[in-house]
């Protein structure tokens, strides 16, 4: 029988949409992954590395070649240094660097700080850890999301251990702008509280917006987890391939969870990253603008048919609101989708609690598919505009 704490857990909106996706034959714009590979000579690394008898246990903390790939990386987009042995951990995705971080860093009379709509995990780990979790908001300020900062300094108390912090946003698809991340930094340094920052989608954003690094901000780097994915950089969401950077005290608090998670990820898999983090740079920035274009074709898509959409600004996803159509209930709304015209979508309902009534309206629409995939999910969504 599941632990109270975890019940309200027991099921992903991802694996109940793309289940029933499956069933029906829909296209699948819900579960964010992409349907092509990553570079061809990332695939050679990690199978030449098979084949060269790399298929054992490597260190808990990542494989040297990987942890030094990650600092010479982070270097180079944020100027961030660390320490490739202290300060990296090499983790099973990004999920689990998250449930690491707040597990091992987090006591059970903590409060964790999330903002909605967040990314489902985050509330499963903060109810693993025991903490209780703290809500402040995005709202919506013309065509894009932004912080809403009153809620969050609501959010915030003496008791609060740890913020965390998404950007790219998902599911909103906005990047949080410098003086947005100012507010939460300040506010970290009121409370002496850690900052625990998922930026996966780091390297696609559009449109000239820039990703910036709450860890680069003044005297934040020292109270800073920044977390990263080969998944979502390299197309390879499979491999699982994750990390963590920060002050060496932090990264240690994360290292003491996770080597009990799974205490490490796969050997050749991460010897393949580490090729590409080194060689493939042109390859990622490549990526972002194929994803940029996706984005436009989707966007023509669902504005044909009559949603109303916030601009994205990074990351794989579409906010539409489908109100225009009649839809006051996103929830039944997507469930009903895959059968009644075959494409799948997810509602914003399940990364919300505080303020779900707000969210209740929204869908989250995936763009990261080849350009046929979107054209024939853009047939089948002509259905709604009759």
């Amino acid at each position: 029988m599941t632990v109270r704490r975890l019940e309200p857990h027991a099921t992903t909106i991802f694996s109940e949409v793309t289940q029933l996706a499956a069933r029906v034959g829909a296209v699948n714009l819900g579960q964010g992954f992409p349907d092509t590979d990553g570079p061809a000579s990332m695939i050679e690394a990690a199978v030449r590395a098979m084949r060269e008898g790399h298929n054992q246990y490597p260190p808990g903390t990542g494989v040297p070649e990987l942890r030094h790939a990650i600092v010479a990386h982070e270097t180079e987009h944020t100027g961030l240094v660390h320490d490739p042995d202290t300060e990296v951990l090499v983790t099973v995705g990004a999920t689990e660097a998250i449930a690491g971080a707040v597990v091992g860093l987090v006591e059970p009379d903590d409060e964790v700080v999330v903002i909605e709509p967040y990314y489902d995990s985050y509330a499963a780990t903060v109810a693993m850890a025991g903490a209780t979790r703290r809500a402040a908001r995005m709202v919506r300020s013309g065509d894009h999301f932004r912080l809403d900062v009153d809620s969050l300094r609501a959010a915030f108390s003496p008791r609060t251990r740890a913020v965390l912090v998404n950007t790219p946003h998902n599911p909103t698809g906005a990047v949080l702008p410098r003086e947005d991340l100012a507010q939460i930094a300040a506010l970290c340094h009121e409370f002496d509280a850690i900052a625990i920052s998922d930026e996966v989608y780091e390297h696609l954003t559009y449109d000239h917006n820039e990703h910036v690094s709450i860890a680069t901000l003044p005297g934040m780097a020292e109270r800073t987890l920044r977390i990263s994915s080969a998944g979502k950089m390299l197309n390879c969401t499979g491999w699982k391939i994750g990390w963590v950077t920060g002050p060496a005290e932090l990264v240690a608090g994360v290292r003491a969870a996770k080597q009990y998670m799974s205490y490490t990820a796969g050997t050749p898999l991460q010897l393949g990253v580490a090729h590409a983090l080194s060689h493939e740079g042109e390859w990622i920035r490549t990526l972002r603008d194929g994803m940029q274009d996706r984005r436009d074709q989707l966007v023509d898509i669902l504005t044909g048919v009559g949603l109303d959409l916030a601009v994205t600004q990074g990351t794989y996803f579409l906010t539409a609101d489908p109100r225009p159509l009649g839809v006051t209930d996103a929830a039944s709304w997507c469930l009903e989708l895959p059968e009644r015209i075959g494409v799948a979508a997810v509602p914003f309902a399940p990364f919300t609690d505080s303020y779900s009534d707000e969210w209740s309206h929204l869908v989250r629409f995936a763009f990261c598919k080849r350009p046929g995939v979107l054209e024939e999910a853009g047939l089948r969504l002509r259905a709604l505009a009759n």
